[in-house]
């Protein structure tokens, strides 16, 4: 296949060359030309049918607000999600049985083409395409067309129609509750509301419980053709449009609110009439002024002669354009189901957060140098520290902050003073577990399950009208009770963004608040002890969810390893908390070590004849502790601990025994891979180019969780449409292309190009480095014809030599610097570009 650009028809090949060439002739300058609209264009979804199911509908949404659109032969589908609408949060006490509390839905939106007579989206008629460049979906049928897009200005979405009919019919734009108008649950309260205003459609929601107060709003209008409003129906309302040929525009507007006093209907009302005045052509002229600036951050473009290197680029580009149209938000998207759930609003595994999986949608997004996805995120935390401090002190008698796995949007309710006493006790192995006071478990009783500190508790029935669950069986211990790594996986991140962007505004605002009281919770909890050994050991800790209460696991020794430098290091830039780095410097040099198959206290000791990294040392409550690390975690890697730039032997001889210890049989076309799994990541982290090459695209298409027509997936259970293994995949692109990282956490960061990429399969990039350089190259014919450099901050460059000679560095158009060797090192001043190349 050819593309065409121009009067000039290229084989995808030839665009790399292409770009060398250009660079070649201007190489201070961007790649000239480049066609954005080219590459993100092949990501489009292009289908001949109807979807197969609802959760396979397009995904069409602005960061806040989206729907899935799907078809009935006779009906375009919505359901309208928002990222800020919750049933209940941190404090209920409603939902002690999993899977019954809700968040995201707002309303059902129909739009019903044919009362009488032939279908419109037949099996043989529908024709969709989900344009990715400009955020449009472009829908078809027997004599009807349809466009719908996200406004990103505004919380609205709209659909255009064009009824080109030979005997149209009526149209019908129905509104519709996701519940009853009133429903409670226990102390839970959900009321809904349909009216009507000038012609436009309302629905409201509120959710109420004690003090917790959610509402959202769902307008609609019709812009273009006169509408009669009709209810023929307690839940749903609609607007009635006569037959006719011709263009008219559907507009869904919604708002959401914390506050009881906010007007949440006059919002979307308001959100409503703003687009239609605007019109639908212009809103697709703002939409692309949008997309455009969104797309031209960075660039991934891939190709081999199998196609395989061009399915991984197409995913790739998905994978951005959902996180674009789901996550700029007051709060991330979530894992199980994001903003694209489409049979109302209960979902597997509820409206709590879960770390692990949340990493999957955001871990990649850093190199992209696309911070407004990444901010709700951080927001989130940010708003949770002062109900995670104060957990830290009630739940663990700890200070600093406890960030849990699993977690409320606004993270963990505040206990009664008398609970929190005897959590502590129970929970910190001093007090028996049969001991437990009768006040207690009463308490415990009606908690969320899936919350960190409740997850004891496990299934459950109704007995005479009342919830009595199932204890898991190992004491206070739960697949995510007693898991602390979160929390320095948080911090570190807010620890990466200062190290790909040196805003050190963003250090001492935001990172070192969060990197402070994580390290002081380690620091402070009361199991952390110094043995007769003189090394500190972690005891009745979690290894992520399989090791419940182990010693020293490698999730926590990890993450001591990792977030201890990194908090020196940035109180040293900071200048603040002299006293502090003293007694982290201490820690750390005395933490005891990652444990390992040949520890003599290993379960079995020794096995094998090549020392590997295992998750935990006995005693241990529940699990295996002489497993190799979680394959859908890898703490180690993730913390910076082995890196190529590493050149400590014994690390090294750890790191390759561990990871090939996953795949005896070796790697091929057919080696599985779970939809979480971070194998691929570290993978490309070490350089096995070998292994990203069947390990990437084997994620892609995982057979654990088969890909829908919208190439997302329901791993995680009903109403769970997501992209985690996209995201997961796009980390190991990431990786395999370009790397920055030092010899160790908060080490001086190198670069390198295609450090795990196949080298006969071509690509180009311009991905953001630590250090704040925008770094562009390309591979062709197995050849790196240029490197380029854009320092956004300056300081020091360091670039690990692809070549093996000595290199020219162009800054302007002019030779600068000829350096030779394994590492280059040149300064840098904000704003220059740098060229490298092979002298």
């Amino acid at each position: 296949m050819t593309l065409t650009r121009g009067r000039i028809t290229l084989s995808p090949g030839a665009w790399f060359l292409l770009a060398a060439l250009l660079h070649a002739q201007n190489p201070s300058g961007p790649i000239q030309d480049f066609d954005y609209r080219r590459v993100v264009s092949r990501a489009d979804i292009i289908l001949d049918r109807p979807v197969s199911r609802p959760e396979a509908g397009m995904p069409i949404g602005n960061g806040r607000m989206g729907s899935l659109v799907w078809t009935l032969p006779h009906a375009l589908k919505l359901q309208i999600n928002r990222v800020d609408v919750f049933g209940n949060d941190r404090s209920s006490n409603s939902f002690p049985q999993r899977y019954t509390d809700y968040a995201g839905g707002c309303a059902f939106v129909d739009v019903e083409l044919v009362e009488y007579g032939g279908d419109v989206f037949t099996q043989d008629d529908t024709r969709q395409r989900l344009g990715c460049y400009e955020g449009i979906l472009s829908l078809n049928g027997r004599g009807i067309k349809t466009r719908t897009l996200a406004w990103h200005d505004r919380d609205v979405m709209a659909i255009e129609i064009n009824d080109q009919r030979p005997e149209p019919q009526a149209i019908r734009v129905n509104l519709r509750m996701l519940r009853p108008a009133q429903s409670r649950n226990l102390s839970q309260t959900a009321a809904s509301k349909l009216e009507v205003r000038s012609g436009r459609l309302i629905l409201t929601q509120a959710f109420e419980e004690d003090a917790f107060f959610c509402a959202s709003a769902v307008a609609v209008g019709v812009a273009g053709r006169p509408a009669t409003v009709r209810q023929t129906r307690p839940d749903e309302l609609s607007l009635i449009l006569a037959p006719a040929k011709g263009i008219f525009t559907i507009l869904v507007g919604s708002a959401a609110s914390f506050d009881r006093k906010d007007p949440v209907a006059d919002s979307a009302l308001g959100h409503v009439e703003a687009a239609a005045g605007k019109g639908f052509e212009k809103l697709v002229d703002s939409n692309k002024t949008w997309w455009a600036d969104f797309w031209s951050r960075s660039f991934v473009e891939l190709h081999s002669a199998d196609g395989v290197a061009d399915q991984i680029e197409q995913h790739y580009t998905y994978y951005l354009y959902v996180m674009a149209s789901s996550s700029r938000g007051k709060y991330p998207t979530k894992f199980n189901g994001m903003i694209w759930i489409t049979g109302g609003d209960a979902r597997q595994w509820g409206v709590h957060y879960w770390g692990a999986n949340q990493s999957c949608l955001y871990n990649a997004l850093f190199p992209s140098s696309r911070w407004e996805l990444l901010d709700p995120m951080f927001d989130m935390y940010t708003g949770m520290q002062d109900s995670c401090a104060l957990a830290a002190e009630q739940q663990w008698g700890s200070k600093g902050i406890f960030f849990p796995e699993t977690f409320a949007f606004n993270g963990l309710a505040p206990l009664p003073d008398e609970i929190g006493a005897e959590m502590r006790e129970l929970y910190l192995l001093r007090k028996p577990w049969e001991q437990m006071t009768p006040r207690f478990r009463a308490y415990a009783l009606t908690r969320q399950p899936h919350s960190s500190r409740w997850n004891w508790n496990g299934g459950g029935k109704w007995v005479d009208g009342r919830w009595v669950p199932e204890e898991r069986g190992g004491g206070p211990y739960g697949p995510v009770t007693h898991i602390f790594s979160r929390g320095a996986k948080i911090a570190y991140q807010f620890w990466q963004r200062y190290e790909y962007t040196l805003d050190e505004k963003w250090l001492r605002d935001r990172a070192f608040p969060v990197m402070k009281g994580v390290a002081e919770f380690y620091r402070n909890y009361p199991n952390l002890r110094k043995d007769t050994d003189g090394k500190y050991h972690l005891y009745h800790v979690n290894s992520n969810e399989s090791i419940w209460g182990g010693r020293d696991p490698d999730e926590e020794i990890s993450s001591l390893m990792g977030l201890l430098p990194a908090a020196i290091r940035a109180s040293e830039i900071l200048g603040v908390d002299a006293d502090l780095r003293g007694r982290w410097r201490e820690l750390l040099a005395n933490l005891a070590p990652l444990p390992t198959s040949h520890h003599p206290d290993a379960q079995p000791a020794g096995q094998g004849t090549r020392p590997y990294w295992i998750r935990a040392l006995p005693p241990i409550v529940r699990g295996n502790g002489g497993g190799r690390p979680d394959g859908n975690t890898m703490p180690i890697w993730f913390f910076d601990l082995c890196t190529l730039e590493n050149e400590d032997p014994a690390t090294r001889a750890l790191s390759d025994a561990t990871f090939e210890a996953y795949f005896r049989e070796g790697v091929g076309p057919g080696t599985r891979v779970g939809v979480l799994s971070k194998l691929g990541v570290t993978a490309a982290m070490l350089g096995r180019a070998d292994y990203v090459r069947y390990l990437l695209p084997n994620q892609i298409f995982s057979e654990e969780s088969p890909a829908l027509d919208n190439r997302m997936d329901l791993r995680e259970g009903f109403q769970t449409t997501s992209v985690q293994r996209l995201g997961r995949a796009a980390d190991a692109l990431h990786n395999a292309l370009c790397q920055s990282v030092g010899a160790g956490p908060a080490q001086p960061p190198v670069i390198r190009v295609f450090p795990a990429w196949p080298a006969d399969w071509d690509a180009s990039f311009s991905l953001l480095a630590r250090g704040g350089f925008m770094v562009t190259s390309a591979l062709r014919n197995k050849q790196i014809p240029f490197v380029r450099i854009q320092a956004a901050v300056g300081g020091e460059c360091r670039v690990r030599n692809p070549w093996s000679g000595p290199v020219t560095i162009f800054r302007g158009d002019t030779p600068w610097l000829d350096l030779d060797g394994s590492l280059l090192r040149f300064q840098t001043q904000p704003g220059e570009q740098f060229v490298l190349k092979p002298k």
